[in-house]
């Protein structure tokens, strides 16, 4: 289904509700759909063309896999997209002009790059990982890797001669021996490194420089968008300089549309996708039967277990994780017989015995807790009882709440909040698409507690769910 500004508003919101409750599988969208939207099984992300930056394609792309399975990003690139919206910048004033431009180069530098894509985009957010992920396109598919000494060591110089002032672009045009009138009105044709790298491609310094960064032996004004600096590990390098290791950038000049791309991963599953598909059927139709979100019966997770291990009783469902019995007696009983009735068509041997699942039975503190519960004890005297924090116990509430106890918190709910503070944070819940915290207290504003949401959130799912 569309999903557009130009739309008419009621069109939008049914579209979306549809997406919502897996009426529809696809939304076809512009930057228009809410970047609230939680839905934790979106698989895919596709964009059919280049965001404006990478703060933006980070957001989005983050719509995928929000209940921790599998999300898969795909970008459609050609410069031809940056220049198109390079364009849509032309009446905007010169500073917003120069920041949408800057942003525009890291968007084209990053679909460029030969780097991790994981290292590469937590790297501009302030954040280091060693290793490669070894999913994304350029680990699976490696590009033509090559040494380089002389040449760090005149973009490190080059960023010192200039004072630490310029970005990569200027300094690329520096080294590669560009004489415009930016560079002449700084004097910096006539700088030791000037013209020192024109054997080599103004592309080949911005992505030596890139590269760099990454390697930390530059870094970014963070207070000047763009800029760079060298570290102390950069002045250390001009020291002792040693060859480092570096990627060439994609060239999607060369490439045609008509190219095929090998598939590189495997994407065999671990659970039987059919019984997977009939299972989200199912808990769609129940969901719809009792007015329920999805997540509230099963979330995708339980899901997948329950169609890699076949469970075919109470007993073998109640050890599935996120489910216990109390969800078992609520839910289970079509669940069980779906599963059963697969497993006998096609003839499959259960495997039960390999699900490993402690029972909340088995947890003394887990039985104490439940048992001041029932007594109505306060939470801080239990809490206190067994030297842990609110938030502490709290937590392990929450643990046997989603392994199908059902919970009575009224009691000490009434004492902290009213009931319209209640009733907004219930209801907020019944509309939700998932139960994750941080979403539920930004979408209820600051008005509430994380402990207020999190207890009532307990209430919630002991009411319906357990």
């Amino acid at each position: 289904m569309p999903y557009h500004a130009g739309l008419d508003a009621s069109i939008r919101m049914n579209n979306q509700d549809a997406f919502l409750n897996e009426d529809a599988d696809v939304i076809v969208a512009t930057i228009a759909f809410g970047m609230g939207i939680d839905k934790p099984d979106v698989r895919y992300v596709i964009h059919y063309d280049a965001p404006k930056s990478l703060e933006g394609y980070y957001q989005e792309t983050g719509r995928a896999g929000r209940d921790g399975l599998e999300g898969n990003c795909i970008m459609f690139y050609t410069y031809e997209d940056i220049l198109k919206l390079e364009k849509f910048n032309k009446d905007k004033s010169v500073t917003e002009r120069d920041n949408a431009k800057h942003l525009l180069q890291e968007m084209a530098a990053y679909a460029e790059s030969s780097v991790c894509r994981r290292k590469q985009l937590l790297h501009y957010f302030g954040e280091t990982v060693e290793k490669d992920c070894g999913f994304c396109d350029n680990c699976i598919k490696p590009r033509e890797k090559f040494e380089a000494q002389e040449e760090v060591v005149l973009a490190v110089k080059a960023v010192m001669q200039t004072e630490e002032r310029f970005d990569a672009s200027h300094l690329s045009l520096v080294l590669a021996g560009m004489e415009n009138e930016y560079v002449k009105s700084y004097n910096h044709n006539k700088l030791e490194v000037f013209g020192k790298g024109k054997d080599q491609t103004i592309e080949y310094w911005n992505s030596l420089y890139r590269q760099i960064v990454l390697q930390e032996l530059l870094e970014k004004d963070i207070d000047n968008f763009g800029i760079l600096k060298a570290t102390e590990k950069g002045l250390a390098y001009l020291e002792s300089p040693v060859p480092l290791a570096f990627s060439k950038d994609h060239d999607f000049s060369g490439e045609t549309s008509e190219e095929e791309i090998e598939k590189q991963a495997s994407t065999a599953k671990s659970y039987d996708p059919a019984l997977f598909d009939s299972l989200k059927a199912l808990r769609k139709k129940i969901a719809k039967d009792k007015g329920l979100p999805p997540y509230v019966i099963f979330q995708d997770p339980s899901l997948e277990e329950m169609a890699t291990t076949f469970p075919t009783t109470n007993d073998e469902l109640s050890h599935i994780n996120g489910v216990g019995m109390g969800k078992v007696q609520k839910f289970g009983r079509p669940f069980i017989e779906l599963i059963r009735k697969y497993v006998e068509d096609n003839d499959i041997e259960t495997a039960s015995d390999v699900v490993v699942k402690s029972s909340v039975n088995k947890s003394k503190i887990k039985i104490f807790i439940i048992q001041q519960i029932d007594r109505k004890i306060d939470l801080d005297e239990i809490a206190e009882a067994k030297g842990l924090t609110l938030a502490e116990l709290t937590e392990e509430i929450e643990h046997i709440c989603y392994s199908g106890t059902k919970l009575t918190l009224d009691y000490y709910i009434d004492q902290i909040m009213d009931g319209d503070k209640q009733d907004e944070i219930y209801d907020y819940f019944m509309g939700a698409e998932n139960d994750n915290i941080a979403v539920a207290m930004k979408a209820l504003g600051g008005d509430y507690s994380e402990e207020e949401i999190r207890l009532m959130r307990i209430k919630f799912l002991s009411e319906l769910a357990n």
